[in-house]
């Protein structure tokens, strides 16, 4: 796998080695030693799949400590934008974000670790995205800030007439409004 670096630090871009005859392709989509090699010990504990349609955008999503939760994402049919914005008190990128195209084509995954707000808009007609948590789901701790916020200056590539947002995703604070759970200091020592 090839681990690429992104102008956030701790946001990798993932692409594996890829496989390909006329049969079709094979890859290794995950290996903890290499994954612990590459990147470092993460100990994924829980896996989640969702289906989208078109214009759906989902996000922009983050569980509160303790239970703040890395993610390895990819998009295994279809196309997604994916989205993690710097939500960590200190930071010297906070409020910034960095923005991958997952699809079933390129095989690309996205890491997200502690201390980022994260979310996806589908890009195709329908599109079914899977990641990886290192801690459990739990609804008493999960947050977000507002996918609509233009001081994120994020382009969803989905017309704003277009997106489909559950009722939840719509009552997030804007960033500005935003008291954040997470400290740089302690995060980037995890």
């Amino acid at each position: 796998m090839e681990i690429i670096k992104t102008a956030i630090e701790g946001l990798l871009i993932i692409r594996p080695r890829v496989f390909a005859d006329a049969r079709g392709y094979f890859f290794e989509s995950f290996s903890q030693r290499d994954f612990e090699k590459e990147v470092g010990p993460v100990n994924f504990v829980q896996d989640n799949e969702s289906m989208s349609s078109y214009g759906v955008m989902r996000g922009l999503h983050f569980q509160r400590p303790p239970f703040t939760q890395s993610k390895l994402v990819r998009c295994v049919r279809g196309a997604v934008l994916d989205v993690a914005v710097d939500i960590r008190k200190g930071s010297p990128t906070y409020g910034q974000h960095v923005a991958v195209e997952l699809s079933e084509q390129n095989h690309l995954q996205f890491f997200i670790p502690h201390g980022f707000a994260h979310g996806f808009s589908v890009l195709t007609e329908m599109a079914v995205f899977q990641y990886k948590c290192d801690q459990f789901y739990a609804p008493q701790a999960d947050d977000g800030i507002s996918i609509l916020d233009d001081s994120l200056n994020i382009d969803w590539r989905i017309p704003v007439e277009k997106a489909i947002l559950s009722e939840k995703d719509t009552k997030h604070l804007l960033l500005k409004d935003f008291d954040s759970p997470f400290d740089f200091n302690v995060e980037s020592q995890k």
